[in-house]
């Protein structure tokens, strides 16, 4: 019988490879030569854990050297996994693996069949796809959120306010006078001191809460199931943790500060609102020297109005 399939077996794009009983490769198609850079000659009545027959995972385990077929022949299950092979010249393939157990007339299992595609093409792909995906969420300078994911992420908190009740509150963040940090120390520096503040926020922030880049020096923090009393005490830890982390460049280390506006989101807020009200509070930060925090619920729209 297997000599009525060895043509098709060979015209298939995917590798195909049997073991008897004894784990020992029988046979290996054209397409398992090409995949793998292993020819027939040197696989056939190989055991089927040397060699390429190494099938590690997507984090590049190898396990205790049981492929798919292996597990299958053991229990009678056909199975399929996205796994890798080791590839003649060294490297690992991606592949797609297809085992099925074959069985004697009595139903005794008397080896296993594999097909395996080579998924390279697809795993390039999905890797693209990842990468312009973190692109497009985060600001590649710091790290952090950038400013079109935050805008989603506090949309997604006013749902969540909406629809269980869950506060959250936003901290308008400003590095005080950048400006003069760049015209100092040139705009290397200034990269580098919003690199490091930025680092501060990332460690100091819970698994929950985000901060991103707002532009320029400025930064939004979003943090959820906080009163004023709590952002506050955040927002304090994220000014002196600055303040107290000097920017390393050679000769002539320098500390940075920040200015703050906290606030809480209420039931009349809208994304625009509760930014503009925490983007006010930090304009009396600012106003009223710098290096501060100042917090507050109610706000007229008008820079520099706030009940606080």
């Amino acid at each position: 019988m297997e000599y009525n399939y060895i043509g098709i077996f060979e015209s298939l794009q995917d590798g195909v490879y049997f073991i008897d009983g004894n784990s020992k490769v029988t046979y290996w198609n054209q397409a398992a030569e090409r995949i793998t850079g292993f020819s027939a000659d040197e696989m056939i009545g190989e055991s089927c854990l040397a060699h390429i027959l190494l099938h590690y995972d997507d984090r590049g385990a190898a396990g205790n050297v049981l492929s798919p077929l292996e597990e299958t022949i053991r229990d009678g299950v056909a199975r399929q996994a996205e796994v890798f092979l080791h590839h003649k010249e060294g490297h690992r393939v991606p592949v797609f693996v297809r085992a099925t157990p074959l069985r004697d007339k009595n139903g005794e299992i008397i080896g296993g069949v594999e097909l395996f595609s080579d998924i390279s093409a697809k795993k390039a792909m999905q890797d693209k796809i990842r990468e312009l995906e973190k692109l497009a969420l985060i600001d590649s300078l710091t790290g952090l959120s950038n400013r079109k994911h935050t805008e989603g992420e506090l949309e997604v908190r006013f749902h969540e306010k909406a629809r269980y009740g869950l506060s959250f509150g936003v901290l308008f963040m400003d590095i005080d006078q950048f400006k003069t940090i760049n015209d100092t120390y040139g705009h290397m520096v200034g990269d580098l001191t919003l690199r490091s503040v930025a680092a501060g926020f990332q460690a100091s922030i819970r698994s929950y809460d985000i901060v991103g880049r707002w532009g320029g020096e400025e930064f939004v923090g979003i943090f959820r199931n906080v009163d004023q009393g709590l952002l506050t005490r955040i927002g304090e830890r994220f000014r002196a943790l600055t303040q107290s982390t000097p920017i390393e460049i050679p000769k002539a280390p320098f500390s940075v500060t920040i200015s703050l506006g906290a606030t809480i989101a209420t039931d009349q807020d809208t994304p625009e609102t509760l930014l503009k009200r925490a983007d006010e509070l930090l304009y009396l930060s600012k106003k009223n020297g710098r290096n501060r925090l100042t917090a507050g619920f109610s706000l007229e729209l008008r820079p520099g109005k706030a009940t606080v």
